[in-house]
């Protein structure tokens, strides 16, 4: 790495580095250190009377040195913990240098460190480990955040969305309360499965590849198989593969993975997502729903401790049951429009006059899905079933049993968002095929979230299968939900995001051919002169002065140029 990218702490921690490895200490140890106590677990077990002796590892958080003792501050994995630090007792021979050079000089705060000490109460009543052993178990590089606090008013804080995403890394180690987020999100998916496990039902992996992308309408990642030749897809749905084993004879399966959709990204939406999808036999969508608000009730009770949660200044309630309502009903109560057994043409005509957005391509399903997600779709804070969807908008789903023109079909609205979808699937072959030849007439009219054919699926279903009630469950959606978030980015460890943008520098050619030696570029462009058109009208005796500036701070084995070998750039 080049030293004129680094800071000047991290020149100093590189420094420090030096002088560790010349000391004879590897500040990358590879043998094992065993850990015997953790934070939370020393603070709640700790007993006036009993000399308690540990061994813990962590971050060097924070660091008050007063002579020959000293406070740190060491984060582990479940909190931090006050270390009480002396000369004589880390250094109990001649030699003082672990105190005197190491801890008070050569250590920097976000360094890995090993203690091993007893745990006692100081006098003012915080319980601390007094250290008796110290070793240094990893070298900090870079500087962390320095998050101050002083009257309740936070100083500095790292709060940036774009730096936060990108540097998930320090985000957790500097906010408090993020990393509970993810503790949460394990929780509830441990208790999703927990739950479906008692049911009896089998967890199973099924391909992210995919010759075809089916299961739901949604445009596709592609990519590209060397070794067969061929084009797939990343999956958009686990559905049409699941299905397929309870085809092969599972009573019930489940999945909890990712999913890809090449589609728009916004505080909802991420284009790779964490989906669960669920088929039981001989069950119908009347059943899922009952299950549902079952599981959604035990989750937020495993994660919060009550069946409520707060999402941006709302209690939202998941104490089982939730209302049910049919999706043309739902329309009609926000729109004023009753839309059974009108034709796509009057359905068109009704968009229009509620000043919709609608183009030639969208068919009669698309046309009353926007209007739902316009209209409705926000509007339903609590969790509502909205059910009995029109068969053109449920291509997987099975014909109502009272209604032909409609499908035994329910989401699951919470806080203004679809969180789960689910059916009676439809597994009558014949239909099944009618569907999707009608979903090609779709994609053949330019709806480029049109279902594809999936021939080998429909063989499957020519074999025979079960009556059958699947769901998906968007798991992030879900844990913000949980945890009371508005941004699906916060609920993701690694969210998708935007390459870094990074100013257009030159390359030192074009410098050279202006008549600038090559061993300046680098630092001209620290100074900011990214590209040679940046040194026009500039005064030479500035850019003297700062490259000398450059050169002594960095101390740099280059000779700084004269005026005149400035004014001399063809610039």
């Amino acid at each position: 790495m080049n030293v004129l990218d680094l800071s000047e702490q991290e020149i100093q921690r590189r420094n420090s580095l030096d002088e560790l490895r010349k000391m004879g200490i590897n500040p990358y140890p590879a043998a094992e250190y065993k850990v015997t106590a953790y934070s939370d677990d020393i603070k709640a077990n700790f007993n006036e009377n009993e000399k308690r002796e540990v061994c813990i590892a962590g971050r060097l958080m924070g660091r008050r040195v007063m002579g020959k003792a000293s406070f740190a501050e060491l984060m582990d994995s479940k909190g931090r913990i006050q270390v009480y630090v002396t000369r004589d007792d880390v250094c109990p021979g001649e030699d003082k240098t672990l105190y005197n050079a190491v801890f008070k000089k050569l250590l920097d705060l976000g360094d890995f460190i090993g203690v091993k000490g007893f745990v006692f109460r100081t006098q003012t009543g915080e319980i601390s480990v007094h250290a008796q052993e110290l070793v240094l178990l990893s070298k900090s590089l870079k500087p962390l955040p320095v998050v101050k606090e002083k009257d309740g008013v936070t100083y500095d804080a790292f709060n940036d969305p774009e730096l936060r995403y990108r540097q998930r890394y320090v985000d957790l180690l500097v906010n408090p309360g993020v990393k509970d987020i993810f503790m949460k999100r394990t929780q509830v998916i441990k208790t999703m499965r927990e739950y479906f496990d008692e049911a009896g039902y089998t967890e199973v992996e099924t391909p992210i590849l995919q010759p075809i992308p089916g299961g739901a309408s949604a445009r596709p990642f592609i990519t590209h198989h060397n070794s067969l030749d061929v084009d797939l897809y990343l999956r958009i749905a686990t559905e049409l593969y699941l299905k397929r084993l309870i085809v092969g004879g599972f009573e019930g399966v489940y999945e909890i993975g990712k999913n890809f959709r090449n589609e728009g990204m916004d505080r909802n939406h991420n284009p790779e997502f964490t989906c669960m999808e669920l088929y039981v036999q001989y069950k119908d969508y009347n059943w899922m729903m009952s299950f549902t608000e079952k599981l959604l009730e035990r989750i937020c009770v495993a994660v919060n401790g009550k069946p409520e949660s707060v999402i941006d200044g709302k209690t939202i309630s998941f104490k089982a049951p939730f209302r049910r309502l049919p999706i043309l009903e739902a329309i009609k109560e926000k729109t004023g429009y009753d839309l059974n057994s009108k034709s796509e043409d009057e359905i068109r005509e009704i968009c229009k006059k509620l000043n919709m957005e609608i183009d030639d391509t969208m068919g009669k399903g698309k046309l009353i899905d926007e209007m739902f997600g316009e209209f409705c779709e926000g509007t339903y804070i609590q969790p509502t079933f909205i059910t009995d969807y029109p068969i053109e908008m449920s291509p997987l789903t099975k014909k109502h049993r009272d209604n032909p023109a409609l499908t035994e079909r329910f989401e699951l609205m919470v806080n203004g968002k679809e969180l789960a979808n689910a059916y009676s699937e439809l597994n009558d072959p014949i239909d099944q095929e009618e569907r999707f030849q009608d979903q090609l007439r779709l994609s053949e009219k330019g709806d480029d979230e049109a279902m594809f054919i999936d021939q080998d699926f429909l063989r499957a279903l020519q074999y025979g299968m079960p009556p059958t009630s699947g769901i998906g469950i968007g798991i992030d959606r879900l844990v913000m939900l949980m945890t009371g978030q508005t941004q699906i980015q916060e609920v993701l460890f690694f969210p998708q995001m935007r390459p870094e943008k990074k100013a257009p520098r030159d390359k030192a050619d074009k410098y050279v051919a202006a008549g600038i030696a090559e061993e300046l570029v680098p630092v001209l462009q620290k100074v900011g002169y990214y590209l040679v058109s940046d040194l026009k009208d500039v005064k030479a005796q500035k850019i003297q002065q700062q490259i000398g500036e450059v050169i002594k701070k960095y101390k740099l084995d280059i000779t700084k140029p004269s005026v005149q070998d400035i004014e001399a750039w063809n610039v």
